[in-house]
């Protein structure tokens, strides 16, 4: 698998904007650019895997505080074949490679469920239910191995 980065312009996307899979994130990944800033390696990504692309993965803004959050989501397509770990181990190797310092968190539904057996098999531990501005009460997690 290969993470292949989501630029911050339009423009400089045109392999991602011909691809009809990537029409809802590509747009929201540039415009959430906006709002957070652009600065790599703390960004989106696409995964790409045999050639095709089956998961978006991204850092939701750069480090604040030495902490910073993932998230990703496999295509339909392409779900329970174990993207979503990949996704997920490549996220946590850049950010390592990156900031070896970095604390790195995830959020869940608060409920067990694909994303909690996803992240505790990348060696996150639930650190305990919080309250998103943007989703309400979730689960957070901590890469710890």
């Amino acid at each position: 698998m290969k993470l292949l980065p989501i630029h911050e312009n339009i423009a400089e996307n045109q392999a991602f904007q011909a691809n009809p899979i990537c029409d809802e994130s590509l747009g929201a990944t540039i415009d959430y650019y906006k709002k957070i800033g652009f600065v790599p390696p703390w960004i989106g990504y696409y995964a790409e895997q045999n050639g095709a692309l089956v998961g978006a993965a991204a850092f939701k803004g750069k480090p604040v505080d030495g902490t910073v959050e993932i998230a990703y989501g496999t295509f339909e397509p392409y779900q329970q074949q174990g993207i979503g770990a990949a996704m997920c181990g490549c996220l946590v190797r850049i950010a390592q490679e990156s900031d070896p310092a970095v604390r790195i968190t995830a959020r869940t539904l608060p409920e067990e469920g694909f994303s909690t057996k996803i992240l505790q098999k990348n060696g996150f531990v639930f650190s305990g239910t919080i309250t998103d501005p943007d989703d309400g009460d979730v689960w957070e997690w901590l890469y710890v191995s």
